[in-house]
């Protein structure tokens, strides 16, 4: 009996552990919001979703400060947000959102940090949209201090491969990715070829210089987790480039 007792309160300890491993810790910074006559920021961003509805993401979408974007490796990664210790502009109880990055904010350096200069580096800051920064504090504020950490992606249906390009240079944009929500790496491979690295174009837009026209497409995607998945015969031999073809999901 009391060896049973024993591997229950190991088992509980271990389970505690695993789950506190995987939580990131709350860290600090700052938020303000976008103003969109629809509530939600639909534009094309620097991770190349485009249109942020039709690519999932919609309210929930955020442009990260160069400390957070990282150059665009933080494409569709995921991070929940809280307005904290301001009483004025702070929803009671704090609550927070998920949001994904989709874009980036540039920095004004003409501005100080403290005021204007929102996104200098090396400060840490989201620009949310208005209906999602409404859910944690009030809308009144011009800026307000939050926490954040980064949290899995939870996503509907598979990873979207959106192609373009042309004979001589083809693109794929990559979107709806669960979990990690960052892709690290790509490859593709054609019918007639063996699997081929993609490079990094922008954000989460990955190339290659090979024509892969008239083949069936497979795409190998390795997140920054370094979870990789592997969709076979994503596009058929017909594809065309301007499609959207869906794959497996994390």
């Amino acid at each position: 009996m009391g060896a049973l007792k024993a591997i229950l309160l190991y088992l509980i300890i271990y389970q505690t552990w695993k789950i506190t491993a995987e939580e990131e810790e709350w860290k600090s910074a700052t938020a303000t919001y976008v103003k969109e006559t629809n509530g939600s920021i639909i534009v094309e961003g620097a991770c190349g979703y485009g249109d942020l509805h039709r690519a999932a993401y919609g309210k929930y979408s955020a442009g990260l400060s160069s400390m957070l974007f990282n150059r665009g490796s933080t494409c569709g990664a995921c991070f929940e947000v809280r307005c904290v210790d301001h009483i004025l502009w702070c929803l009671q109880g704090s609550p927070s959102v998920i949001l994904t990055a989709t874009d980036f904010c540039p920095p004004n350096y003409g501005l100080s940090s403290e005021y204007g200069g929102w996104c200098n580096f090396p400060k840490e800051h989201f620009e949310m949209s208005e209906a999602a920064f409404a859910e944690i504090a009030e809308k009144k504020a011009d800026i307000v201090p939050v926490q954040h950490r980064r949290v899995k992606c939870e996503r509907r249906g598979g990873l979207r491969f959106t192609v373009s390009g042309n004979y001589h240079f083809y693109q794929v944009l990559i979107s709806n990715v669960g979990l990690d929500g960052e892709v690290f790496a790509v490859k593709v491979k054609g019918s007639k070829t063996a699997w081929i690295p993609m490079a990094r174009n922008w954000g989460q837009n990955w190339q290659s210089n090979i024509n892969l026209i008239g083949q069936p497409l497979s795409f190998e995607v390795t997140t920054s987790g370094r979870r990789t998945l592997t969709s076979y015969n994503v596009a058929p031999a017909n594809w065309q480039f301007g499609q959207t073809f869906e794959g497996k999901q994390f």
